[in-house]
């Protein structure tokens, strides 16, 4: 027997969440994976990659386009754009930057992927 017997905990995992982000910050891009419900931010393992960062971000109404598909950046482009005119065509208001939203691994065949194109909004004067 040897002494001292040390003892660390191991990382805990959580199943990949759906849905992954991504956000057009300045020059780059902020990646969001949404945790579990059955998580608060003081149960959430904490990162072993020191530029992850676990915050918690406000609610706020999103207009959302589902579409299936590659993830290609001209399809989402296209998607976007009419996501944009139909806020318009209902009298909403884009307050935010868009947000590509996928929901499916890679693995997945791309003609069975869900994507969703998501834009903050806020009720305009004349929508209802």
């Amino acid at each position: 027997m040897t002494a001292p017997v040390s003892q660390e905990a191991l990382s805990e995992k959580i199943p990949m969440t759906a849905p992954v982000t991504q956000e057009r910050k300045g020059k780059s891009w902020r990646i969001t994976f949404l945790m579990p419900s059955t998580h608060t931010l003081k149960t959430l393992p904490e990162p072993l990659d020191e530029r992850v960062k676990i915050k918690e971000t406000q609610s706020r109404i999103m207009a959302a386009l589902k579409y299936s598909g590659t993830w290609s950046r001209q399809r989402y482009k296209e998607k976007e754009a009419l996501l944009i005119k139909m806020i318009k065509e209902r009298g909403l208001i884009q307050i935010g930057v868009p947000v590509w939203a996928r929901y499916d691994p890679p693995f997945m065949p791309w003609f069975l992927r869900r994507n969703e194109v998501l834009i903050p909004v806020e009720r305009g004067s004349q929508s209802s």
